[in-house]
């Protein structure tokens, strides 16, 4: 039986092993063109800005931005392109570049996410930000505590919700493995432990994640990140994203307690803004009550 040719050679995310970063999310399915933009207000007339994300960041960025209600314009890019880092770049560029010339302030919604600089030659190039941190493990659970489990034990092989739900999909197939099982300890012998970087536990989830570990033969170890760090990069991230024209922030907080926003244009338009109290995470990424302000652009 002849063996697949091997993946594209990338240690930073995508279910492709290597020495360092090990490897991480996939997309589910294949590398198509990115999805349709989602409007993040309900009933807004326009965005006041678009965020390019990773599609493994997309799903918890986007219950972010509508729990917010920040008026921006989401574009998911395929996460598979982990395994063709390479496209990365080229593809946030293509999207900004369109984004641009609508007038719209452009956000990139990933980290480095094993391009190597190339994200950051073409921020830098267009005048973007980009999250922070080397990859999504380090708007999970922060560069400090990711870089301990690598020095504790280098052979971690790290999930993330979205690779826990993807798992099958998008390293069992995109590897071949399904069809070459045999192939597995040319991908994987050499990790001696999982760790899941849990955001949102549940019993579903939680038994896919002990499924995978089992793939491995390898003991799971959970740690319970949350989303409150993605969320407070990702207000940083907009915080300073400065539009074409003006001199201040697109989105700036309220002088008034913790993580409170309002819209400078809208502040000055005198839209009015209703007071909810959406979930703030709290450091141990449990649901909390912080009042957050929300203003509704008409």
């Amino acid at each position: 039986m002849p063996r697949p040719a091997p993946p594209p050679s990338h240690a930073a995310e995508g279910g492709v092993p290597g020495p360092a970063p090990p490897p991480s999310h996939a997309a589910e399915g294949g590398v198509p063109g990115p999805a349709p933009p989602a409007s993040a207000v309900a009933g807004s007339a326009a965005p006041r800005a678009v965020v390019i994300a990773c599609g493994a960041l997309s799903g918890p960025i986007r219950d972010v931005v509508k729990r917010r209600y920040w008026p921006v314009e989401l574009h998911s890019l395929p996460a598979l392109l982990h395994n063709r880092p390479a496209q990365i770049a080229p593809e946030v560029e293509r999207l900004a570049a369109a984004a641009l010339d609508r007038g719209l302030p452009v956000a990139v919604g990933y980290a480095d996410c094993g391009t190597y600089g190339a994200l950051d030659e073409v921020c830098g190039r267009l005048g973007l930000r980009r999250l922070p941190g080397l990859h999504c493990y380090d708007l999970l659970a922060g560069p400090s505590r990711v870089a301990e489990l690598f020095e504790a034990e280098p052979g971690t092989y790290v999930l993330t919700d979205f690779l826990v739900r993807s798992f099958r999909r998008s390293v069992l197939t995109e590897l071949g493995l399904d069809r070459y099982p045999e192939l597995w300890p040319d991908y994987f012998g050499h990790y001696r432990r999982v760790v899941w970087l849990a955001q949102h536990r549940d019993p579903a989830l939680e038994a896919e994640a002990a499924a995978v570990a089992a793939m491995f033969g390898l003991p799971l170890t959970v740690i319970d990140t949350g989303t409150a760090r993605l969320e407070r990069e990702l207000e940083n991230l907009l915080t300073t994203t400065q539009p074409d024209h003006g001199d201040s922030a697109l989105f700036t907080r309220d002088v008034r307690p913790a993580g409170r926003f309002v819209q400078n244009r809208a502040r000055q338009r005198g839209d009015k803004c209703s007071s909810t109290v959406p979930a703030e995470p709290d450091e141990a990424g449990r649901d909390g009550t912080e009042e957050v302000q929300r203003c509704a652009v008409d």
